[in-house]
């Protein structure tokens, strides 16, 4: 990739403002890191799977359980005001 990479649009589109010398090394890096890209494609991967990860992971799940708690008891009691399994609040939004 031998063309100069024009960065203002770039960073129009992600708001950046930048100084000249920060467009002229943003440009240059973008540049090197896209024809580190173009080195990659030439590379034959056609016998190497899909992957998402280098280690074979995967989820562990559990069933998921239903069980009685006191946890809002609990939250509940160190309410300043409280109605009923509730926390009350004041009003703060008029003629709703």
């Amino acid at each position: 990739m031998s063309e100069k990479i024009n960065i203002d649009p770039i960073a129009e589109l992600a708001r950046l403002n930048l100084k000249p010398a920060e467009r002229e090394k943003l440009a240059k890096d973008l540049q090197s890191i896209l024809a580190y890209v173009d080195q990659l494609k030439e590379l034959n991967t056609d016998s190497v799977p899909p992957t998402s990860h280098v280690l074979p992971i995967e989820n562990v799940f559990r069933k998921d359980k239903a069980k009685k708690t006191s946890i809002r008891e609990a939250m509940l009691d160190h309410a300043p005001k409280r109605e009923s399994n509730f926390f009350k609040v004041p009003k703060i939004i008029e003629g709703a």
